[in-house]
Formats: structure tokens, C-alpha cells, sequence
């Protein structure tokens, strides 16, 4: 039977792009040849092939190729608790001043991938099966280990720069098959690629495997993290392969991109024991002395106690990776199905937790039952008044059993106790617009302007976008709505509403002034794209 081209172009793009961008090429077992490990590489001639500004634009632009095809989960708490973890390990690696970003993709498998730029994927599936957040650390630890020893660099300098241009070429033609949805367009075009990619495929070798995996323990480590989470993890990923030892076409797409050897868990396990031993001769707790801060620093707006944002407990951290683990079940899966599992899983031994009743909540919200979720809630708030998380699904589950005014007055009271809170923010203002007058709207405008200072998310320009509309403000509607294209992937659509924008005679000098700058920045964009013929999701057949 063949799957529908709606379903499965995301599934083909997932494998292309871990072919030509992941941790390891899909063809790498054909480079294992070696097994000295190579030392860290402090410089590397590939810098002059692909500059670092140039890795961000390669990367940037696949994160809004993968936006397109709604491949990229959009969630602000999801994505600031990624973000959080993932920047918790770079200020602990080797290079904490390189680029980096974070992203959850919206994919069952179990896989991650690092991207030209920093740019650092990991798949929702993945986070699902992992144990702890150590065990997710590991995995991020691994690939930011790819991006500081230059394994991306090393690669592109073999394949004379063409393969992140080739990338786009066929994130473009993938999107286009989508676009026509045409069954036999996507396959075709992989099947067409694979041969390019096995001639000019980013082959890691097993050294560069070996390499990450020890500079991402010691990131693991640094970061305060157990160091014994990588290793887990591939003991777990062992044990994935052993129960689906099938075949290849059953083997997780993780464990094909990240060949998993009992030499490989041996040395992670070994070098974690070191690390351990290490840990515990380091200070307990915060080093930071409140008083003497308060005596040599200006103090930071809404913060009583500074001390309290440095070293957030073991157990605080434990619960909200927990909780965000739920959270994206629910957001990526069938609610209504996710409910009726929840549901018939809580009498199992140790099921029954503070993250899954959360879940649980949540599922019941996003399939239609906000009373019931509100029930569900209510215990967990009782036992923790302050948790943002669980606030949150309660104030969503009050607006959708239409309890509209109770659902903002605790999104007022969340926006007093932490402004400038995307998550706050976003639900609230999206509150105050659906079913408000034009001065809730303005309201939820002037609470989303502020996050708009270099955001990349287009469901924030899509939110002020609506807002500022309903609010009378058309002019920043028509902005932030091509605004909101482009970021999902859209370069031209965003440049016409850009030019039509223009054109309206009751612009005034600024607006017009801010539209003509916008222009001009998408400008070498949109013809770079025509010079080069690649195809987006708003032109899915280019410039033939």
C-alpha cells in the first residue's frame, strides 16, 4: 500500500536530512575503517570553504524549509526548556561562543541530528523513551561535541562546500512534492539523491563518533549532569536494537545514524566513573554569596533573590524534563488517544505520577474536555501553588470549558509574576484576542510586541499579527503576518505582502520606512533563491 505524499514527505525529509546533516551520515558505516581517535582540531581549512555566517544562513534556512512542511514542534515551553538544557551544556563545552539553537522535530522516531550553524534537532520520539535528563543531556552533549571538534567543517571541506547547497536543493524539491501532492514526487526525488549523496555523502567516521562521545561526556559532566546518562542511554539504545533485531527497516533510525558497540558503552561507562570521582571533590550547592552580589551588582528587574537563578535543584530540573516529556506526547500525538492511554495506564505500578497526571490534563484539554482537565489539575496545583507549568494548563483548560474570564484572570496574575514570559505571553494574548473586544486586542498586541526582538517562532508574528488586526492596527498586522510567512518557510509570500503592504496610501513615514527596510533585507534572500533555482514551499516549482 502506497502512503499518501502528505504523509510521507516528512518522513523522507527527516531521512534526507539526517543523510546530509545528522551526527553521523545514514553511509557512514562504509567510512569505518579507522579506529585511532582523532585529537581535537583547533582549526581546520574548511572555515575557508564555508564561513560561519554562511553555516547559519544554511541552517536557518532548513529550520524554515522544516517549518513549512510542519516538521518542527512550536511550542514555547517546549522550546524554552530545550533551549535552557541545551545552552546549560554549551556554557560548559569547549566553545561556548559559538552559535548554537535548539529545536524539537515533530517525529516519532528516535533520532537527532546537528545542522550547519548549531543548529541542534532532536526528535520527539527520542525524548519519549529517554529515562532521565541526564540521558537527554547525553544525547545533546553528543551532538554539540559534532559542532565544537569541527565534524561538520571537516565534512563540507571534503565535499568542496556543494553539499549544504545540495541540501536545500532538495529540501526545496521535497517541499514542492508536498506542495503539488504528488505521490511520487518525494520518492522520486530521494531516490534521484541518494546517488549524489553516496558520491558527496558527509561521511562521519568512527573517530569523529569516539570524539564526541568523550568531549560530550566531559560537556555532560562540566554541566553538572550525571555523566553516566550517555552511556545509558546507548545501553538503551542496545537494548532497542536487540528487540527489533528484524532488520534494518525495523531498527531505529537513531541506532542506524549512531551505530551503538559494547566498546562504545564500555568507554563512555569508563570515563563517566572518572568524571564522577571528579564531581564529587566540587562545591555543593551555590557558591553564590547573596549579600556580597547585592553589595557589587545593580540588582536584576523582578528578581528578590539572585541566587535562586544559577543552581536550580536536581530535583526541580528532574520534574520539569519529566513534565515537558509529557507535554510533547501530547503535542505530537492524537490527544484523544493519548487520554484514553493515560487513562488506562495510571493502575500500572509507578505510572501514576505528577508528570503523567499532567499529561493526562492535558490531553483531555486538547481534545475538548477542559472540566475534566480542570479536575485533574486541581490536585496537583493544591501540592504545587507555584509550578508555571501546571498554572498554565490550568488557565488553558479553564478557556476551553469556556470559562473565558477565570482563564484570564490567571494568565493576569502569571504575566505579573513573570513578564515577558513567552509561554505567558503568547497563551495570554491569544486569550485576550479570541472572542475579545478590539482593547483586549490592543492589550494582547502591546504583550507580544516586546517578544518580537529577533524572535524566529511564526506563531508569535502570527498572534501579534491577529491582534494588532483586530486591534485596528493594520499596518503592523500586515508586517508581522509576512513576517509569520517567512519564518514558516515562505520567503516570496512574505515579500509580495511586504510590496503590497507598500503601497497603501495611508501609510505613515515610519511604517513606511520600517516595510521598505524589511524589503531590502529579503531582497538578496529571494534572489539568491531565483539565482539558484531552489525550490520553497510557496514556489514549488522555482525558476524553470
Amino acid at each position: 500500500m502506497t502512503m499518501p505524499a502528505r504523509h510521507r514527505t516528512p518522513r523522507l525529509l527527516s531521512a534526507l536530512i539526517r543523510a546530509l546533516l545528522c551526527g553521523t551520515a545514514c553511509l557512514a558505516p562504509i567510512a569505518m575503517a579507522q579506529d585511532n581517535v582523532r585529537l581535537p582540531d583547533l582549526g581546520s581549512s574548511a572555515n575557508a570553504l564555508i564561513s560561519k555566517q554562511e553555516a547559519q544562513a544554511y541552517g536557518a534556512s532548513m529550520l524554515r524549509q522544516m517549518r513549512a512542511l510542519d516538521m518542527v514542534v512550536d511550542d514555547p515551553l517546549v522550546d524554552d526548556y530545550i533551549n535552557d538544557l541545551g545552552f546549560r551544556l554549551v556554557a560548559a563545552c569547549a566553545k561556548p561562543d559559538e552559535h548554537f539553537s535548539f529545536f524539537v522535530v515533530k517525529d516519532p522516531e528516535i533520532n537527532a541530528f546537528a545542522a550547519p550553524g548549531g543548529y541542534v534537532a532532536v526528535n520527539a520520539g527520542l525524548v519519549a523513551i529517554t529515562r532521565s535528563e541526564s540521558e537527554l543531556a547525553g544525547v545533546i552533549a553528543h551532538e554539540i561535541g559534532h559542532i565544537t571538534q569541527n565534524h561538520l567543517q571537516r565534512a563540507f571541506e571534503a565535499s568542496r562546500k556543494d553539499a549544504p547547497l545540495m541540501a536545500l536543493v532538495l529540501l526545496g524539491a521535497l517541499a514542492a512534492g508536498a506542495a503539488n501532492n504528488t505521490g511520487d514526487a518525494p520518492m522520486a526525488v530521494l531516490a534521484g539523491g541518494q546517488g549524489l549523496i553516496a558520491q558527496r555523502s558527509i561521511n562521519f567516521t568512527r573517530k569523529d563518533e569516539i570524539e564526541a562521545d568523550r568531549t560530550g561526556i566531559q560537556t555532560l559532566a562540566n554541566a553538572g549532569f550525571d555523566p553516566r546518562g550517555m552511556a545509558g542511554f546507548f545501553s538503551h539504545m542496545q537494548d532497542v536494537l536487540s528487540a527489533n533485531a528484524g532488520g534494518i527497516g525495523n531498527t531505529p533510525s537513531m541506532l542506524q545514524d549512531h551505530p551503538v558497540t559494547s566498546d562504545r558503552i564500555s568507554d563512555a561507562k569508563s570515563r563517566a566513573g572518572g568524571l564522577i570521582a571528579a564531581q564529587k571533590l566540587r562545591p555543593s550547592g551555590s557558591t553564590l554569596v547573596k549579600s556580597h552580589w547585592e553589595a557589587t551588582t545593580a540588582p536584576i528587574p523582578f528578581v528578590r533573590d539572585v541566587t535562586t537563578l544559577f543552581d536550580p535543584s536536581a530535583q526541580e530540573r528532574g520534574q520539569t524534563y519529566a513534565l515537558m516529556r509529557e507535554r510533547l506526547r501530547v503535542l505530537t500525538g492524537d490527544a484523544s488517544k493519548e487520554a484514553l492511554q493515560y487513562r488506562a495506564s495510571f493502575d500500572r505500578p509507578g505510572f501514576d505520577t505528577l508528570a503523567t497526571r499532567y499529561g493526562y490534563a492535558l490531553a483531555l484539554t486538547r481534545s475538548g474536555d477542559g472540566t475534566q482537565a480542570i479536575a485533574q489539575l486541581q490536585p496537583l496545583i493544591a501540592k504545587q501553588p507555584d509550578n508555571l507549568i501546571l498554572q498554565l494548563a490550568m488557565a488553558e483548560a479553564h478557556f476551553q470549558a469556556g470559562q473565558r474570564a477565570a482563564a484570564l484572570a490567571l494568565y493576569e496574575k502569571l504575566n505579573l509574576r513573570s513578564p515577558r514570559n513567552r509561554a505567558v505571553a503568547l497563551a495570554y494574548a491569544q486569550a485576550l484576542t479570541t472572542g475579545g473586544s478590539p482593547a483586549q486586542a490592543a492589550t494582547a498586541a502591546e504583550l507580544l510586541r516586546p517578544l518580537l526582538s529577533n524572535a524566529v517562532e511564526p506563531q508569535l508574528y502570527t498572534a501579534y499579527a491577529r491582534a494588532s488586526e483586530k486591534a485596528g492596527d493594520t499596518e503592523r498586522a500586515g508586517e508581522a503576518f509576512a513576517d509569520a510567512s517567512y519564518y514558516s518557510g515562505r520567503p516570496f509570500d512574505a515579500m509580495e505582502q511586504l510590496k503590497r503592504l507598500l503601497k497603501r496610501d495611508d501609510l505613515d513615514y515610519y511604517a513606511r520606512v520600517r516595510i521598505q527596510a524589511r524589503i531590502a533585507e529579503l531582497t538578496p534572500l529571494v534572489l539568491e533563491l531565483h539565482k539558484r533555482k531552489i525550490q520553497t514551499a510557496d514556489r514549488p516549482e522555482g525558476d524553470r
